[in-house]
């Protein structure tokens, strides 16, 4: 049985629900209720339709290039440092995605469905956290549901996201992302240790 908390906070932290809401009102703005519902509800499901794709099609993508899943998980680790360290000293992630939307591409695929919720650091923990050598198949769903879980939760925040953001602000959701990136970093380090550790046998 895997340990749902973490996760959950893991997936939370590549995620980042709450990075999300800034990202959610500039692509919104001016919709009435039903079509920013609708957008939230059709963002939700195409990030959750990439992220399943990741988790039963990744590994197998990753045998046919003859690629050894602990370089995978040593490479993952490495980028998802490199996305923390972005989220922590860099723009934060509402910050670095309103700049893209402010550019004009306010569509709900790009960038709020992608990479803001299906970012690449939450494409390479579906993989990471679905081994098929490391889990069971009971263990690969139980994952999947605490992503999914994620993914609801984010639904509910963009559904919620005026009333949030009245109280948090961009800076609030600022410095949430940089506490997430914080975490996220912890966990990369993690994985690209274990997965040094599985590649040279130690």
């Amino acid at each position: 049985m895997i340990d749902f908390l973490a996760v959950f906070i893991f997936f939370f932290a590549v995620i980042d629900p709450i990075g999300t809401i800034p990202v959610f009102i500039a692509v919104t703005r001016g919709d009435d209720e039903q079509l920013k519902r609708r957008t939230a509800i059709r963002a939700t499901l195409i990030s959750a339709s990439v992220l399943i794709f990741f988790v039963v099609a990744g590994e197998v993508i990753l045998g046919a290039m003859d690629i050894p899943l602990a370089a995978f998980q040593i490479a993952g680790g490495i980028v998802l440092f490199l996305f923390a360290l972005t989220m922590i000293f860099g723009n934060s992630k509402p910050e670095e995605e309103l700049a893209v939307v402010n550019k004009g591409r306010d569509t709900a695929v790009f960038p709020l469905s992608v990479p803001s919720i299906a970012s690449p650091g939450a494409m390479l923990a579906a993989v990471l956290l679905t081994e098929n050598a490391r889990y069971s198949l009971s263990e690969q769903l139980q994952t999947m549901a605490m992503m999914l879980s994620v993914l609801l939760v984010t639904l509910t925040f963009m559904l919620l996201a005026s009333r949030i953001h009245r109280y948090l602000g961009d800076g609030g959701a600022s410095i949430i992302s940089r506490v997430m990136g914080l975490i996220l970093a912890s966990v990369a380090t993690a994985n690209t240790l274990a997965g040094i550790e599985t590649y040279f046998g130690i």
